[in-house]
């Protein structure tokens, strides 16, 4: 209550974070999440989805089975595994081989070039966000494998007969039939990249400032509820469980958005 009656809905765009002079705001934190769960989105659902085609319409009989298997055994690795593996094998080979190079080609450029700027350090909102890649990938690829596979044969047989190529008989037939199971299986993705907490927070950077590029370093809420609640009290308490609500309050309108677009979907498959 004593933060509710502190900062009120300023909260939520406010970017001073000074635990010493108890001033706390939501804005970086948010910012960060969003980024780095968005970032993770679009590299990770164009990824699942030419898994999910080549594992259902073009892979080898005999391969089907052992490759889908792996890929779902990635989404049993612990996530604390994924941050050790940003942390101490991709942070070092990103900064040499991406975000370097990225730089000195893109960094001068106008409209463009303030988004590669920045310490080349292998951390970062960038960084957060293709470690998260790695995670939801697993999730995403199985879930539209697994609606794909539900399409009926004879769907998929009659457009090959009518000479479709495989790509029209994904866009044509495949996507239509399942596209209520594949808005769900990037939701799922979603959700599990804006709470993550340990992977983000090992290669976030885990500064609570405004980010201005991509490499810049930033913050996220579950990372911040890591790193700061343990020696946390007063005020920075009551604020890291206001913190905690919002997380919530994101992931559900996420979840309800998702809802929302499977009914649309449902209604307009019926009025066809």
């Amino acid at each position: 209550m004593a933060h509710i009656r502190k900062f009120g809905a300023h909260f939520l765009w406010y970017v001073e974070w000074d635990i010493i002079n108890q001033e706390f705001g939501a804005a970086i934190s948010i910012v960060g999440t969003v980024l780095s769960a968005g970032i993770a989105m679009l590299l990770a659902v164009p990824l699942a989805f030419g898994i999910a085609v080549f594992l259902t319409e073009t892979c080898p009989v005999w391969l089907r089975r052992p490759l889908g298997t792996a890929i779902e055994l990635l989404a049993a690795v612990p996530s604390i595994i994924y941050g050790m593996f940003g942390l101490f094998v991709f942070a070092p080979v990103y900064a040499d081989y991406l975000q370097v190079p990225l730089q000195s080609v893109l960094g001068g450029m106008p409209m463009v070039g303030w988004l590669f700027g920045g310490a080349t350090n292998g951390l970062g909102i960038l960084a957060a966000g293709i470690i998260l890649a790695f995670m939801v990938l697993p999730f995403v690829a199985a879930v539209m494998r697994d609606v794909f596979e539900i399409t009926p044969p004879i769907l998929r047989e009659s457009a090959y007969g009518l000479g479709c190529t495989t790509w029209e008989v994904v866009r044509k037939v495949v996507l239509p039939y399942t596209q209520t199971g594949v808005i769900g299986g990037i939701m799922l993705g979603l959700g599990r990249a804006l709470g993550e907490t340990m992977a983000v927070t090992f290669v976030i950077g885990n500064a609570n400032r405004m980010p201005n590029s991509l490499f810049s370093p930033g913050t996220s809420i579950a990372s911040v509820l890591a790193n700061e609640f343990g020696e946390a009290e007063g005020l920075h308490f009551n604020t890291l469980f206001a913190l905690g609500f919002l997380l919530f309050c994101i992931t559900f309108v996420v979840l309800a958005l998702a809802k929302w677009l499977i009914i649309r979907t449902e209604k307009a498959k019926g009025n066809r």
